[in-house]
């Protein structure tokens, strides 16, 4: 069996706020730690039947990009609920959510 390692490296200011994020993995070709601004985590937990979530982003993330990153971590979540469960019709009702939310945040698809 292989096993991967995603290691994330959050550093704060006084304030406990991010100041950098920097993410590695240990299955990547790049062995450099890779800055980010921003990251979504969210973790089941089946004992509980709930899920455990880390939100995190760095003073300096600008707001077009915020938007982006909801446009694109929404569209992702289709693409992987479809792979995890062929509920089509559903999708394509979070399409059409993305494509509305991508309009009113004045977000171009493909750029």
């Amino acid at each position: 069996m292989k096993t991967a390692e995603i290691k994330l490296t959050v550093e704060l200011d006084e304030a406990n706020n991010p100041d950098n994020i920097l993410w590695e993995s240990t299955d990547s070709e790049n062995a450099d730690k890779v800055p980010a601004k921003a990251m979504f985590l969210s973790v089941w937990d089946h004992n509980y039947k709930n899920t455990l979530k880390v939100d995190l982003w760095t003073k300096d993330m600008p707001v077009d990009e915020m938007k982006r990153f909801f446009y694109e971590t929404l569209q992702t979540m289709g693409d992987s609920f479809l792979k995890a469960t062929n509920e089509t019709l559903i999708v394509e009702d979070l399409r059409d959510y993305c494509a509305h939310f991508a309009e009113k945040m004045g977000i171009v698809e493909g750029q």
